[in-house]
């Protein structure tokens, strides 16, 4: 029973750790530089890299998802809008990237709100949610 106590009590005093804001943009940056120095995204090029590679992704699949589902119900996001595109992977990081160069540093912000609106902004849809009158 000890040693569960001890176990428990270690589990504890872990520190919690989000991904912030400021590991995302050192991550994206490596794989920027990865990019810059290989012509192509290399995930494996960092650990920095592939976590973002991998978190602005995931992010944008999750959103597909999303969209999808919410299709299913009649409701349509259209938050960004993914071009088919080879190199999406690099102008999804790029967008990241220049985003976080034009907010201000907030240590408040979540990663995810950070490459909402990168994609955001970068992929606009064209299509109006609901038809003009």
């Amino acid at each position: 029973m000890k040693k569960w106590i001890v176990l428990f009590t270690a589990l504890l005093s872990l520190p919690v750790h989000a991904y912030t804001g400021k590991e995302l943009r050192e991550d994206c940056q490596a794989a920027e530089e990865s990019f810059v120095k290989n012509g192509r995204l290399d995930p494996r090029a960092s650990p920095g890299a592939a976590r973002c590679v991998g978190y602005v992704e995931g992010f944008a699949d999750g959103y597909a998802i999303s969209d999808f589902l919410a299709e299913s119900v009649g409701v349509k996001l259209n938050a960004f809008c993914l071009p088919p595109s080879r190199d999406l992977s690099y102008r999804m990081v790029r967008a990241v990237l220049a985003h976080l160069e034009r907010q201000p540093p907030n240590p408040e912000s979540s990663t995810a709100t950070l490459v909402a609106g990168a994609l955001a902004k970068t992929f606009p849809c064209t299509e109006a949610l609901e038809p003009k009158k």
